[in-house]
C-alpha cells in the first residue's frame, strides 16, 4: 500500500469523519431511502415485529392485539429475512461491527455488578417502551420527523435530550 493509499484509508476507515460529512452522507442516504420505499427511516417498528413473530411462533394471538390492526397486521403476513426494516436493521448492526473493527475500536467489556445488568435491562425496557409510545426513536421520531418539518420531530428533540441530562445525572450518581 503506498503513502497515498494509506493516507486515504486511515481518513475513511480508521478516523472519525467530520460531522458535516456524517450529516450529508445521512441527509442523502435519508432521501434515497423514501425515494425508493415511498417510507420515512424506522428502525424500532421492525423490533415490534420482531417480538410480534416471535409471540405467534409460541401460539399467542398477535394478530388480536390493538397494536397489530391494520397497517401493521400485514407485517405479521411477512416473515423475518423479508421485512425490509429487518434487513435495514441487520445492515445497520453488521454496519456497525464492522466499522468497528476496520477502526480497530471494538472491545468487550467486563460487566461490573449485577446492578449494572438490572439497569441496562431496564433501560432498555424504558426505551423500547417510549419509542413506541412516540412512534418511533431518534430516527424514525426525530430524526425522519425534523427531516419532514413535523413538529413532533421538534418536541423529540426537546425532550430527548431532556431525558439524556437527566439519565447521564443517574448515570454518574449510581454507576460512577
Amino acid at each position: 500500500m503506498s503513502l497515498q493509499e494509506n493516507r486515504i484509508f486511515k481518513a475513511v476507515i480508521k478516523e472519525p469523519w467530520p460531522y458535516t460529512t456524517g450529516a450529508i452522507l445521512l441527509a442523502v442516504l435519508n432521501i434515497a431511502l423514501f425515494a425508493i420505499s415511498n417510507a420515512p427511516w424506522g428502525v424500532t417498528t421492525a423490533f415490534s415485529y420482531w417480538g410480534g413473530w416471535l409471540a405467534k411462533t409460541f401460539g399467542i394471538p398477535v394478530e388480536q392485539w390493538f397494536y397489530f390492526a391494520e397497517p401493521h397486521r400485514q407485517a405479521l403476513k411477512l416473515s423475518f429475512f423479508t421485512h425490509s426494516g429487518t434487513l435495514m436493521n441487520l445492515g445497520i448492526i453488521v454496519g456497525a461491527l464492522l466499522a468497528a473493527l476496520a477502526a480497530s475500536q471494538f472491545k468487550l467489556k467486563k460487566i461490573k455488578s449485577v446492578a449494572q445488568v438490572i439497569a441496562a435491562i431496564c433501560g432498555g425496557l424504558l426505551m423500547g417502551y417510549g419509542a413506541r409510545l412516540a412512534f418511533g426513536c431518534n430516527i424514525g421520531a426525530l430524526f425522519s420527523g425534523v427531516a419532514s418539518s413535523s413538529l413532533h420531530g421538534w418536541l423529540f428533540m426537546v425532550f430527548m435530550f431532556v431525558g439524556a441530562w437527566i439519565g447521564s445525572k443517574l448515570l454518574v450518581k449510581y454507576f460512577m
